[in-house]
């Protein structure tokens, strides 16, 4: 192995012993070179460290995990990303808990670039999935590179617009990156990995374990200048990032939405609590003091002509959920029009079927 390799493994050999990152700080004041940390002696590390510490850094690693890890960093294409070097992303650096090391794959360029996380629900609604895009492509053009967690729903809608501007995208994993989760996201992360960047602090072999996700989301907020909510349950996960976000002096945003929709408590609970409501993505770039480089309005496209019937559903809609039973009450039509109606609509593009049996405008 060359020095280049060994002093990468070596680090993410550290990151792998589960120091805080004041202990591993401490220890590299006394020895800076992790290589040679790792290989001194009882003797040395005697006069720098307390016992338990010495049979925590002397332990060895399990051969397996190793050995992935080794494989892993031999591809010319991963990286490892440590605290000494020069593209480790300053903002992390600002956090207690920063990782020592992260492995990653990518543009570098990003890492320190201007960056806003747009998060929300897995199970985001149709309209929610369009919002998140819309505003990751508007910012990403104004050059902020979007970070999120290459979940379902709001995330990978996210990160699908931050790809279309030139700000990008940066996906911060909760597993190993040799793997992807979830698998059907598995075309979209390679895009990532060609034309944005993909981060993990877990080491390759790492599976989707359940407290991991809640644990990089500290990297998500960290990342950013603030955090963007689109859609929440009040048990979203996104609500543990503004959380944090604002416990790391980061900005918290929130798009109001229906009172009816429990998508919208989460980020209703966010705006009674401080969050900043925002409407359109210049209402973030104001708060960030960032000037658009580019459009950030989209146009939309020419509506389709709908018979007056279904015009009429349209209208008894408003801009809330309905299910069929209160649009029947609405217009007075039948149920059989009202349905009718409905398909005419979403033919047209007008309208999405929620879960439920219930309805909302697309627009």
């Amino acid at each position: 192995m060359t020095a280049a390799a060994d002093r990468a493994l070596a680090w993410a050999t550290l990151a792998q012993k589960s120091f805080d990152a004041r202990t591993l700080a401490a220890l590299l004041r006394e020895i800076p070179d992790p290589v040679a940390l790792l290989n001194a002696s009882r003797a040395q590390l005697m006069r720098i460290a307390p016992e338990r510490t010495i049979a925590r850094l002397t332990a060895p690693l399990p051969e397996a995990r190793e050995a992935l890890t080794r494989a892993w960093l031999a591809d010319p294409a991963h990286e490892l990303i440590a605290w000494d070097d020069p593209d480790y992303p300053r903002t992390l650096l600002d956090l207690q808990d920063a990782p020592p090391a992260f492995f990653f794959v990518g543009r570098r360029d990003l890492l320190n670039a201007p960056a806003l996380a747009i998060v929300g629900s897995r199970n985001a609604t149709p309209a929610g999935v369009e919002n998140a895009h819309a505003f990751a492509h508007a910012l990403s053009d104004a050059g902020l590179t979007i970070v999120s967690g290459l979940a379902l729903g709001i995330d990978g809608a996210a990160h699908e617009g931050g790809l279309e501007g030139p700000g990008s995208t940066i996906a911060v994993c909760a597993t190993g990156l040799d793997r992807v989760y979830p698998a059907r996201h598995r075309a979209l992360a390679h895009r990532i990995a060609s034309n944005g960047a993909l981060v993990s602090e877990y080491p390759p072999g790492t599976p989707p374990v359940k407290e991991n996700f809640p644990r990089r989301n500290r990297l998500i907020s960290g990342l950013s200048k603030g955090v963007l909510v689109v859609e929440a349950t009040l048990s979203s996960g996104s609500l543990i990032t503004a959380k944090l976000a604002g416990e790391q002096s980061r900005d918290v945003f929130a798009i109001p939405g229906s009172i009816h929709s429990p998508f919208s408590k989460g980020c209703h609970k966010l705006i009674r609590e401080g969050a900043k409501l925002v409407e359109t993505a210049e209402d973030v770039l104001t708060e960030l003091q960032i000037e658009a480089s580019g459009p950030t309005v989209r146009t939309s496209r020419a509506p389709v002509a709908i018979p007056p019937e279904a015009a009429a559903v349209l209208e008894a809609l408003g801009h809330d959920p309905a299910d069929t039973d209160a649009l029947v009450r609405r217009t007075h039509m039948g149920a059989d029009a009202v349905a009718a109606a409905l398909i005419a609509l979403e033919l047209a593009g007008r309208v999405v079927a929620l879960p439920g049996g219930c309805w909302q405008r697309a627009d």
